[in-house]
């Protein structure tokens, strides 16, 4: 098989950005232009955006020359391009960067009006219209501003601005500055964290050298009586300090909580404490994480520690404390499909299965992840309707002649990805079930396989499986799912959720292709199956991608000996699949509803979910999830990942 290699190269190709190969001189003009807008380079945008006359992206030659002067930009010239393309995704797009740069001017008149026809808003467009209505005097807007003060990460210009606004009145306290800076600890941003405590009121601020260690050496600072602790900024340092640890070492903190430093602070930052390191247990599977719950005696739980109480509760089998857990949670929290779907399994595990059940029917028919689960806990599989309605060949050309998808097809064409989507999402905006799908088909035939599946499902009555779980390249997956002995339902179900089939994928770490590999894997799976004269570009070639990739995902099957335990380690890497197993068999919904990391649990579930359906599709002798994720074998001692794969 892997001497067929080349057997795909044309096809490959024919997907590659003309960018890449074969270009015409037009599209050279284009991307060259695009280059030298990124480049903020309008005289060479001058010079390439003529090439766009005529063709159907001429608006982004103005809209890339206008934004490039926009600071200084009439407004009649502004006026003119969101009248000239109004209804367009570039209209908007110009429209929420000018009432920014309005914003900054602190032309509130003018940021208004721009403000006023935007139905989405940003956070710094939202950060703006606050301090729009503070300048007007309104009394309400600091209560309502709070929301911003809590985002985890640096603040955009816009909030910069409304938080410096609101400190130069004294409505940004003391307690609240402290509250920030806990949490961006608690999301380890130590920057976003330093910048937050320079709104601390004059005489308030830590000692520097205190705060660089709670960052990097908490167990330091907990370990000795800091100097001067009768200061709030030191106590509150000392605070900082736990939450890093708990982050770092849940056992650790845990212990240092019962230490002489700890034990001085206020009894309110000592319960925040506790539920930080009974959350960070929870995460790191410690069995001692419901016992450090049980500290905080009924307080009141947000959603991350009911949540992470209710995993907890999962592997240790405590179907009492997994009930209380969801009952914790606040108002549509528990209504979630995954809180349904446990609360049943805790009814039924108490001898309770009436009362499961009406749980179970709640979620039951869907093809998500616990609706596929509740439909076996109620005796049934999950079926796969045929389409319910099919586009018409007019109705497919009737979506093509709309400008915003003709824009994004043939920015696709051209390989400007982030733009096409962006045209794309705004052109889809509103549309019935006919139109999705229709739009979906149109999608699908050019070969933009993302678009065909987040669009179809979009669609509510009239679904259509067929565009929302595509098979495309199907004989080059069959044949290596074959070789390698894999399910090819499996294949393409991880396949689905790494890359929607788009064969010159990529990803912000740089994973590449169908199967989003990186290079440093890729080209350690080529030495593994002998690929001697592979190269790093050849990557993105079909038949390449999937050789390399199913040839990983083999031998990743064959280390952990579970497509559960394998769908996670392709994303989260082998050595976290083993660590994140426990040291007693455990079922394989609850290791996957346990993953620590949200990203890789969410994939998870849905590579998963997606294989029972492409099972379905593919015509496999059918096989429940409940099955497929089967029992995860205990860990064994020491154990961890043997080193062998990257």
């Amino acid at each position: 098989m892997i001497l067929q290699r080349f057997r795909n190269i044309a096809l490959a190709l024919c997907m590659v950005a003309p960018a890449a190969f074969g270009a015409t001189n037009a599209d050279q003009a284009l991307l060259k232009a695009y280059g030298a807008f990124n480049a903020g380079d309008a005289i060479a945008l001058a010079r390439y955006a003529p090439a766009l006359e005529g063709s159907v992206l001429e608006p982004y030659g103005e809209y890339w020359a206008l934004e490039l002067r926009l600071e200084e930009a009439p407004d009649a010239d502004v006026r003119a391009f969101l009248a000239k393309y109004a209804g367009t995704y570039l209209a908007q797009a110009l429209r929420a960067d000018w009432a920014k740069q309005l914003g900054k001017r602190e032309q509130w008149t003018r940021f208004e009006r721009a403000l006023a026809p935007l139905p989405a808003r940003d956070l710094e467009l939202r950060c703006y219209d606050w301090a729009a209505r503070l300048a007007r005097g309104e009394a309400a807007v600091a209560a309502e501003t709070k929301s911003f003060w809590l985002e985890p990460g640096e603040l955009p210009a816009g909030c910069g601005m409304l938080a410096d606004k609101l400190a130069a009145r004294g409505a940004i306290h003391a307690s609240e500055v402290w509250q920030r800076a806990r949490m961006l600890f608690e999301h380890g941003q130590i920057t976003a964290a330093k910048s937050a405590l320079g709104y601390l009121p004059r005489g308030q601020a830590p000692d520097e050298l205190l705060l660089a260690q709670a960052a990097t050496q908490p167990q330091q600072v907990l370990s000795y009586l800091p100097r001067h602790f009768g200061r709030r900024a030191t106590r509150e340092v000392v605070v900082l300090a736990a939450v890093r640890l708990a982050a770092a070492d849940p056992r650790l903190a845990a212990k240092a909580l019962e230490g002489p430093v700890v034990r001085r602070l206020r009894p309110q930052d000592r319960a925040y404490l506790w539920s930080r390191v009974a959350l960070e247990g929870a995460r790191a599977h410690d069995d001692e994480a419901l016992g450090w719950y049980a500290r905080l005696d009924r307080a009141p739980l947000d959603y991350d520690l009911a949540a992470w109480k209710a995993r907890a509760a999962l592997r240790l089998g405590d179907w009492q404390a997994v009930r209380d857990a969801i009952d914790a949670m606040e108002g549509p929290d528990s209504r979630q499909p995954v809180w349904i779907y446990w609360y049943g399994r805790a009814l039924a595990a108490q001898g309770k299965p009436e009362a499961a059940r009406a749980y179970y029917q709640r979620i039951s028919g869907g093809t998500d992840f616990y609706g596929l689960l509740a439909t076996e806990e109620l005796g049934a599989f999950a079926t796969i309707p045929a389409a319910a309605y099919l586009p018409t060949d007019a109705q497919v050309a009737a979506a093509r002649s709309i400008p915003g998808l003709a824009r994004a097809l043939e920015l696709y064409r051209l390989g400007l990805r982030t733009e096409a989507t962006r045209e794309w999402m705004y052109a889809i905006r509103g549309m019935n079930d006919r139109e999705l799908l229709a739009a979906a088909e149109l999608a699908q035939r050019a070969g933009v396989y993302d678009r065909a599946i987040n669009t179809a499902s979009k669609a509510g009555h009239l679904q259509d499986f067929g565009l929302m779980y595509p098979t495309p390249f199907k004989g080059v997956f069959s044949d290596y799912a074959r070789t390698h002995g894999l399910d090819e339902a499996w294949v393409l179900g991880l396949v689905r959720q790494e890359s929607r089939f788009i064969v010159d994928a990529r990803s912000d770490a740089g994973a590449r292709g169908l199967m989003q590999l990186m290079p440093r894997t890729a080209r350690w799976v080529a030495r593994k199956i002998g690929l001697v004269q592979y190269e790093a570009n050849e990557v993105d070639e079909v038949e390449i991608n999937i050789t390399l990739g199913t040839g990983y995902l083999k031998m990743v099957l064959d280390d952990l000996g579970h497509e559960v335990l394998a769908s996670t380690a392709y994303n989260a890497g082998p050595r976290r699949a083993q660590r994140w197993r426990d040291a007693k068999p455990l079922e394989g919904a609850v290791y996957v509803e346990t993953i620590p990391f949200g990203e890789t649990r969410r994939y998870v579930k849905k590579v998963m979910a997606n294989t029972v359906v492409y099972a379905e599709l593919l015509g496999e002798p059918r096989s429940s999830l409940h099955a497929r994720l089967g029992v995860i074998s205990a860990v064994a001692p020491g154990g961890g990942g043997d080193g062998r794969l990257p």
